[in-house]
Formats: C-alpha cells, sequence, structure tokens
C-alpha cells in the first residue's frame, strides 16, 4: 500500500480559537461597518484574511529569537540576515524595513516621480498605493489567461511581452524607471510566473535600458510552481531556482511576513551600490539606522532562519499541498475558483457565485460578509473595493476579476479546518440565489480604502 502524505512537522504548541453564534457575527458586523478588517480576531474562528505575519514560526525560529543581537549598528542579526539574503538572491546590499510596504515606500522614494510609468504583472494595493500617491501610474501587463478563471495555464502570472514592449516602445525611457514582477501574482490569483518569462522579461527590459526589481514577497512559493511545471527544472533544488530568478533583476522589495516565515518585517536588497546609498538616507528617515530597519535584533535572526526553511521543498510541498486540498474541494462542490490554484490561497469568483448582486455593489465583499455571518470564516476581497478609485475621475475601477480570497496562514491550519471552511462556504452557495443585494460606502479615505471603508446594507 502507498503511503498517504503527510505534513514534515509536529504540533508543540496550541492557541484555542472560539466558534461563535450566528447572531453574534450579525451584530459584530454592525459594529465594524460591515468591513471585515474592523473585526476583533476573538471574533474570529478561521482567519484567512492574509497569509502575512499570521503563520506559525519553527522551534528554529524561535531559538534564534533569544540569540538576537540588540545592538542599534552592525548586529550580528544583521550580519546573519544580510548573509541569509546574499546566499539566496545573489543581491550585494540589504536594506531591512519593518514590513514590505515600507520596503515599497523606500525604494519608491528613491525611484518613482511624478507622472513616471511602472509596468508590471498585476500589482498589488499596497505597491499600487505607492505608486499613486507619488502621481505616478501602474500598468497592468499580465497575460490574458490570468483573467479566466477555468483557463490552466500554469503560469498565468506571466508578463505578455507585447503588452510590455508596447510601453516600452510610446514612453520616453525616462519616464519608465523600473519593471516590476510580482513573484507569485497575487492579485491574479496567487498564480506563478515562470523562469522563461522572467527571463524574456529581463531581456526584453535590457534593450530598453529598463531596470527590473520583483516583488518577491512569495519568491519561494513561485520557484516551487517552477520545478514541479517547467520543463526541465525538476532536478533542480528551490535554493538554485531562486538565485537564478534574481540573477535576471536588479533588486527586490520583500514583505518577510510571506515567504520569511516571520510575523513581522521586510527588506530591500539591491545590486546597485546608487540605488542602495540613495535609499539608505530614505532607510533612516522613514524606518531606523540600516543594519536594523524598524526591526530588533531578534526579528532579524528569526528571519534569517525562516528564509533559509522557506527555500526548502518539504515545506513548500506541504504549505501548497494544503492550498490546493481546500480548492480541490470548493471545485467538488461546483464552486467557481481561479484555476489552477494558486500558492497561498484561493480565490473565488464572486461574479459567477453571485450573479445577482451588481458589481457597483461589491459583490466580492458580499461574499466575504455573507461566509462571515455562515461560518466564522474571514476573507478578503480582492475586486472593486480594493481596485480603489482612479485617481483623475475618481470613479470605481472595476478589475478584470471580482474575488473574494481565502489566504491560508502557514503551518497553522489542519486539514479538519480545510473541512469546514469548504462546508462554510458550499452552505453560501446553495443560498447564492437568495443574496440578491450588496452594500453600499457611507465613507471612505482617499487611497487604499478597502483598509478602512464604512459601509452598510443596501
Amino acid at each position: 500500500m502507498k503511503l498517504p502524505y503527510a505534513e514534515p512537522f509536529r504540533i508543540k504548541m496550541i492557541e484555542e480559537i472560539r466558534q461563535s453564534t450566528r447572531e453574534e457575527r450579525e451584530e459584530w458586523l454592525k459594529n465594524a461597518n460591515f468591513n471585515l478588517f474592523n473585526l476583533k480576531s476573538s471574533q474570529v474562528f478561521i482567519d484567512l484574511l492574509t497569509d502575512s505575519g499570521t503563520g506559525a514560526m519553527s522551534d528554529s525560529q524561535w531559538a534564534a529569537l533569544m540569540r538576537g543581537d540588540e545592538s542599534y549598528a552592525g548586529s550580528r542579526s544583521f550580519e546573519e540576515l544580510h548573509n541569509t539574503v546574499q546566499k539566496i538572491t545573489g543581491y550585494k546590499y540589504l536594506l531591512p524595513t519593518h514590513q514590505g510596504r515600507a520596503a515599497e515606500n523606500v525604494l519608491f522614494s528613491v525611484l518613482v516621480k511624478d507622472g513616471d510609468i511602472i509596468p508590471g504583472n498585476s500589482h498589488f494595493d499596497t505597491t499600487k498605493g505607492h505608486i499613486e500617491f507619488r502621481k505616478a501610474h501602474a500598468v497592468d501587463c499580465t497575460i490574458d489567461e490570468a483573467f479566466d478563471i477555468e483557463n490552466r495555464h500554469p503560469f498565468k502570472g506571466n508578463i505578455d511581452l507585447q503588452k510590455l514592449e508596447k510601453i516600452y516602445q510610446e514612453n520616453p525611457k525616462e519616464k519608465i524607471p523600473f519593471c516590476l514582477i510580482t513573484i507569485t501574482c497575487n492579485t491574479s490569483g496567487g498564480q506563478p510566473v515562470s523562469l522563461e518569462n522572467i527571463k524574456a522579461v529581463s531581456e526584453l527590459s535590457k534593450k530598453y535600458g529598463i531596470p527590473v526589481f520583483f516583488d518577491s514577497a512569495r519568491f519561494a512559493e513561485n520557484a516551487y510552481f517552477i520545478k514541479k511545471r517547467e520543463e526541465g527544472q525538476q532536478n533542480r533544488t528551490i535554493k538554485e531556482i531562486c538565485k537564478e530568478i534574481f540573477s535576471y533583476g536588479d533588486g527586490m522589495t520583500m514583505s518577510s511576513k510571506k515567504d520569511g516565515l516571520v510575523n513581522i518585517g521586510g527588506f530591500i536588497a539591491l545590486n546597485s551600490e546608487e540605488v542602495f546609498q540613495a535609499a539608505s538616507n530614505f532607510t533612516i528617515i522613514y524606518e531606523g539606522f540600516i543594519t536594523y530597519g524598524g526591526l530588533a535584533g531578534r526579528d532579524m535572526a528569526a528571519l534569517a532562519v525562516g528564509l533559509n526553511e522557506a527555500t526548502e521543498f518539504a515545506y513548500l510541498e506541504s504549505r501548497i499541498l494544503q492550498v490546493e486540498y481546500l480548492g480541490n474541494k470548493l471545485m467538488e462542490y461546483g464552486i467557481p475558483v481561479q484555476k489552477p490554484i494558486g500558492g497561498h490561497a484561493v480565490f473565488i469568483d464572486a461574479i459567477k457565485f453571485l450573479p445577482n448582486v451588481p458589481r457597483e455593489e461589491f459583490s466580492a465583499q458580499t461574499l466575504g460578509l455573507e461566509l462571515y455571518k455562515e461560518a466564522g470564516i474571514r476573507g478578503v476581497e480582492i475586486g472593486t473595493l480594493l481596485a480603489d478609485r482612479d485617481p483623475a475621475t475618481r470613479e470605481n475601477r472595476y478589475p478584470k476579476l471580482e474575488l473574494l480570497r481565502l489566504a491560508i496562514p502557514r503551518r497553522t491550519y489542519t486539514n479538519n479546518h480545510m473541512d469546514y471552511i469548504a462546508a462554510g462556504v458550499k452552505n453560501v452557495y446553495d443560498r447564492r440565489n437568495e443574496i440578491t443585494k450588496g452594500y453600499k460606502i457611507t465613507w471612505e479615505p482617499p487611497i487604499l480604502r478597502h483598509f478602512t471603508v464604512k459601509l452598510e446594507p443596501i
């Protein structure tokens, strides 16, 4: 008999979570202005709002916390992190930050100015926010297959080279500070970018003299998909694939709360001394000294261990197989999800799930609220709310996909929890035709509205 798959770890500590009643959840939603971000964690049974900083650290990471060097400048923990990042990415220079959006803020303060154009593959919310805050423009050059949830293209995060070259041809080089490759591509459903595409984007960009940077929050998951799906990559290690990926770029930003396997942290890694020196000034202004950047030494020590663990095949397989397990369960129930299943989350197509709720009434947010009321599960809308308003017209932007993301924290939940999630989604799906009204905005901030927006039922 073939032995079934088993996770390459065992559980050493648990945290209690409480199930609530539907009546309690409905009251809590009213108090939260129907914004799932405003719920208390104690009011959530299974929290799939994000996989960012919500995972469980290993015993080796907890041990590293105790060994952290808290020196203000030049700590041993910084050296450990610097050496680890250099080994995995090949980049010479490192600037720690307190999280990924801080890394974007520092780097974009150097590179992005008013009127610039930053092409890439479906920039995520904070990335686009930092670009548009500087009155620049994020241009999506993702392949069209990414927006057909039934299409099983293995690398739906790929950049369309024709779309990209059109941007390069139609705009002066001085207006394009860099091309940004997001790995994996969160907004299109946690979809990977192939090594072949990364190399081709790099070659095309070099032809036009445009630097290439990576949004690397889930770079290890992307390398796993390359190993599993791309011809000629099966016999390579994850670390070998990562090293080649980063060799095609000039630098990276990192939210370490994802594939760094820690609860806080980020960094910028670069090859250019000129960009490093300029970014160092902004790091000191916004974050802290250049060898800690808003992080305690113990956080950098845990991150160095986490990056090594995250780039091992056994860990990645256990992580991604659990996400696939949930995705396959939902597909068995007929739930419309982005296919193939992404690396960190399952993305549900809200337009197909709730055909009676108009997009202007925020169908993905409506689905998220219904799932919370049904089962105490918190997901997050990746749709019209997140897409925000056009900076010029202030009209709602309607993205090609209206998704509810169920992001799975790393090493946190069991497959029994996945079964519970699937059952909760199915229960909402079974009564989908009864859901005909969505929500309207009563208050919103000028940018990145989905975090703090206030809503009420229509």
